[in-house]
């Protein structure tokens, strides 16, 4: 009897030490990401991502103002994941290149980030995917809902002041409903 107790003991414990030293992804449900992932390393591929990146937030900047939600958000990116595709896809185009692009939303981890005075924690996130080509490259990231990344975006170089104030009072509302 000592011996199965024993064993039982040193079962639990060692089940317990190998949850404590395995890292555990957390789900984020607060916030909703953007990823965009360049074709490849090259710096050829690398600047082109930079062009669709800003691209696709001079479209989705005035969008995505209507939204005070993350699931209206992606309900909206849903609804216009197409014409996303079709910004991007025009970017390639007009730039020489024969690669398309494929937009989705899809749950994934990312790695801890700060944005200015915002601390994300390493963790599984919804996140806006846009794969440039074959997606293989160094990508760029940052966050659709709470819109953190769009408030100093440009909208062919007029300023977007309006658009700032929304997407301001949005963030203001969801940090202090947190």
């Amino acid at each position: 009897m000592k011996k199965i107790i024993l064993v039982f003991v040193g079962l639990a414990l060692s089940t317990i030490f190998i949850l404590a030293i395995i890292p555990v992804s957390k789900v984020n449900l607060e916030y909703l990401r953007i990823h965009i992932r360049a074709n490849s390393n090259d710096g050829i591929d690398q600047n082109i991502k930079y062009k669709v990146k800003e691209s696709v937030v001079s479209y989705l900047t005035p969008v995505l103002t209507q939204c005070d939600t993350k699931d209206k958000t992606i309900s909206k990116l849903e609804i216009i994941m197409s014409d996303i595709e079709e910004v991007c896809n025009n970017t390639l185009i007009e730039s020489g290149f024969s690669y398309k692009v494929k937009a989705s939303i899809k749950r994934e981890e990312f790695p801890a980030r700060a944005y200015d005075n915002l601390m994300l924690d390493a963790g599984i996130y919804d996140a806006l995917i846009i794969e440039i080509g074959e997606a293989l490259g160094d990508n760029w990231w940052c966050v659709v809902y709470p819109p953190f990344c769009f408030i100093n975006s440009t909208d062919n170089g007029r300023d977007n002041i309006r658009y700032r104030s929304k997407l301001i009072e949005i963030i203001e509302n969801f940090k202090n409903n947190r």
